[in-house]
């Protein structure tokens, strides 16, 4: 089936925020790379804040699915964490999605419009949420031995995976992604 125009214009804003964040593109940079006139995106989207705050919106709906399928999948706790930074490590490798776009955003997070903004810290709350779940769930198992706050855990694990994110972009190699986050999943494990 043939992705709607709006559709299309998400897929490509998707890219674009991924590559620049927020005001790394303009409505021109989308009427090009799909060949519609910028008239017709407003159309579809008003501004660039509607249309960023649907693309977080959206971004954000396929994280709580996958994350939720990890939850529900019959994995232990370190499977499921494996699983999730094996998700950001293939991504990173064969640059499918080299990079989370609400951490792009997050780092323009005082120029983003409040509709956007409001978008990415609740992307952050819920992951967060998750991780410290998984990593509850790790020590009920003997699966983890923490030495902080679950909740101090996932921050430092979540700032080591978009940290790694950003490294392995910076830099142009992949491989920087499994050698920041392994030695955090090592100290995690019991």
């Amino acid at each position: 089936m043939e992705p709607t125009t709006s559709q299309k214009i998400l897929d490509v804003a998707q890219l674009l925020v991924g590559a620049g964040g927020y005001n790394g593109f303009s409505y021109a940079d989308i009427s090009d790379a799909i060949g519609i006139r910028k008239a017709s995106i407003h159309h579809h989207f008003p501004t660039k804040s509607e249309l960023v705050a649907v693309l977080v919106e959206q971004y954000a709906q396929r994280a709580r699915a996958g994350l939720s399928s990890l939850r529900e999948s019959g994995m232990s706790p370190l499977e499921q964490l494996q699983a999730y930074l094996n998700y950001w490590q293939a991504c990173i490798r064969d640059s499918a999605e080299p990079f989370c776009i609400c951490a792009m955003l997050a780092a323009e997070m005082q120029m983003l419009p409040e509709d956007v903004a409001s978008g990415v810290r609740a992307h952050f709350r819920h992951l967060t949420e998750w991780l410290v779940s998984v990593l509850e769930a790790g020590v009920a198992e003997g699966q983890f031995r923490l030495d902080r706050s679950s909740e101090e855990e996932a921050q430092i694990l979540m700032a080591s995976v978009h940290g790694a994110m950003l490294s392995a972009r910076a830099l142009a190699n992949p491989e920087l992604f499994p050698a920041v986050v392994e030695p955090q999943i090592a100290r995690l494990r019991a």
